[in-house]
């Protein structure tokens, strides 16, 4: 029932599963090391639905410990631009699959979000606020996260970038992406589940791996401990700055491929 891993591809496994814990309630990010891995160990289409209850599994971590935390309004700005890149991200998944799409769009992303990057550090302090704060901005976040989010789970470095422009301590900043993931993310779940009905020849989530999810989520939930505490230390600067060198490395990442 369990997919056939080497000792080192089990290996991977295991750390790829305490990222995941760890992105969710502490440092956002990380997450995006994920990725690739999961697409070394089931391939770029499958491994899209292998890390979705993952993910799921983290947020309800997140959301249980920052339930107090979120900023309800920047979701409400966010949600409608969310929905239609959710709707095109699954479409472009029907019609090209998920390595094709990841792989075709990547650098693409990896290059709108560098560019976000320099904007905001351009414009910096009230006036690089008050830009993240614009309709264009969330627009443009909002639809490019919801894309991303269905195609390759790598809507991390998309929304990072968001949350640092909104004025947000640390722990708002956390807690309103565990919301926001944890809401897109179960919304996910019948998309996958219906795109592998209809194409049962390329299925985007088998029983082999949900097996592999409930074997793996005991090391999402130490990750997830592990990330709570490096937020409880970590000072609010450093982790500001954390965030963008993150968000700039994973850009970087999905621009070279």
């Amino acid at each position: 029932m369990l997919p056939e891993l080497t000792a080192g591809e089990w290996g991977l496994a295991c750390v790829a599963g305490m990222l995941v814990g760890a992105s969710k309630t502490g440092l956002p990010g990380v997450g995006m090391l994920v990725v690739p891995v999961m697409a070394h160990l089931f391939g770029g289409r499958l491994s899209v639905g292998a890390l979705l209850p993952l993910l799921i599994v983290a947020d309800m971590f997140a959301v249980t410990w920052y339930r107090r935390d979120c900023r309800w309004d920047l979701i409400g700005r966010l949600a409608l631009w969310v929905g239609f890149g959710v709707a095109a991200g699954a479409g472009i998944l029907a019609w090209f699959g998920g390595a094709a799409a990841s792989d075709a769009m990547g650098p693409w992303i990896g290059g709108i979000v560098l560019a976000m990057l320099a904007t905001h550090l351009a414009l910096k302090g009230r006036n690089a606020e008050a830009w993240s704060r614009g309709r264009l901005w969330t627009a443009g976040a909002g639809v490019l996260a919801g894309i991303t989010t269905t195609i390759s789970n790598a809507a991390g470095p998309v929304m990072s970038l968001y949350m640092a422009g909104q004025g947000v301590d640390k722990r708002k900043f956390v807690g309103t992406l565990a919301w926001f993931f944890f809401a897109v993310n179960v919304s996910k779940v019948p998309i996958l589940a219906a795109l592998t009905f209809a194409q049962p020849e390329r299925p985007l989530m088998t029983v082999q791996t949900l097996a592999f999810d409930l074997v793996m989520a005991p090391l999402v939930a130490v990750g997830a401990f592990g990330g709570r505490k490096v937020l409880e230390k970590i000072p609010q600067s450093a982790f500001e700055g954390l965030v963008l060198v993150l968000a700039a490395a994973a850009s970087v990442k999905l621009l070279v491929g």
